[in-house]
């Protein structure tokens, strides 16, 4: 079962989305819009970050996933 982890650092304004195991990290990547690009050895993304993630105060992040037919 293929697996998603998301980390919300409220205090370093940082979200970080992985689809890949972190373990597997070898280089990181920015793109310049305050995203960063986590890839492999192969080169494939395994995550990103998103900087200056901030949430509005009593708000509360909530993640929706959709699967689509291959």
């Amino acid at each position: 079962m293929a697996q998603v982890k998301v980390y919300y650092d409220p205090a370093g304004n940082s979200l970080t989305v992985w689809f890949g195991d972190p373990r597997e990290e070898h280089v990181c990547e920015e793109t310049g819009e305050e995203v960063i690009l986590m890839k492999n050895k192969g080169g494939q993304v395994i995550g990103f970050e998103k900087l200056n993630f901030v949430l509005p105060k009593h708000a509360s992040l909530q993640i929706a996933f959709e699967t689509v037919a291959a």
